[in-house]
């Protein structure tokens, strides 16, 4: 949940949203940048423009599906409540759809294994600073942080930030070494869906089965998603090897 108003004191125009527009803003840049590096193909900004629709798109309806219920009488969360898991799910549609519509059959992951971990890490810190996206309550220790009504809590978006920082690094350093090209994105899908699952269970987000939330079930629809598109890119990589050989 990117979003509670009635509980965090977030409205429409906050350091939240506005850090947020900021991530978008760097992502569209740093896309722009690293396609011209690429050569400069003028279909690959209206890719880009596909994957944030979808991921827009996404980012409302997991949070609708999966907390939307439990807002039903806050108009402003659900104007502004967003999920990450459904912005990589529908984002990564939007991506391959527009490529084919386009005709653009060139690998464009690495590309966004940058961008996206660059502009979630900004929307996280949106979240420390409007105190949105909370972790569960536990007893205080050096590493919690105190809520607005003094309670303390599981830093949630702390992680996800250094969770996200981490992964910019290490693809940082892949792209240089050129280490599993092709399939920088699908790692991150992957990486992502194992970590958020496991950190669901320290998120104060809505529960529709014991300790498992919807999040639960996007999160393993991202590892699904990541581990299949892996294999069928090495296979595509083992199959282009074998004509060039042959």
């Amino acid at each position: 949940m990117l979003a509670d108003a009635s509980r965090w004191g977030v409205g429409l125009i906050t350091p939240y949203t506005m850090l947020v527009g900021t991530g978008l803003l760097v992502s569209a840049l740093w896309w722009s940048r690293l396609v011209k590096r690429q050569g400069g193909d003028r279909r690959l900004p209206v890719v880009y423009a596909c994957g944030l629709l979808g991921a827009l798109v996404g980012a409302k309806a997991a949070f609708l599906l999966a907390e939307g219920w439990a807002f039903r009488g806050d108009t402003v969360a659900l104007l502004t409540g967003k999920s990450i898991t459904g912005a990589l799910l529908l984002g990564y549609a939007g991506v391959e759809l527009g490529k084919r519509l386009l005709g653009y059959h060139r690998v464009t992951g690495d590309l966004f294994s940058l961008v996206v971990p660059a502009g979630i890490a900004l929307g996280r810190v949106g979240c420390i600073v409007q105190g949105c996206c909370p972790g569960r309550a536990c007893a205080t220790a050096w590493w919690t942080v105190t809520d607005h009504g003094g309670i303390s809590r599981w830093p949630a978006a702390h992680a996800e930030l250094a969770f996200n920082l981490i992964f910019l690094v290490w693809a940082a350093a892949a792209a240089r070494i050129g280490w599993l090209r092709g399939n920088r994105f699908h790692v991150y899908l992957i990486a992502y869906g194992l970590f958020r699952f496991t950190h669901e269970f320290l998120r104060d987000d809505a529960r529709v089965a014991g300790p498992v939330s919807v999040y639960h079930v996007l999160a393993g629809m991202l590892v699904v998603l990541g581990v299949w598109r892996f294999i069928a890119r090495l296979r595509q990589a083992h199959a282009e090897a074998t004509l060039d050989v042959a």
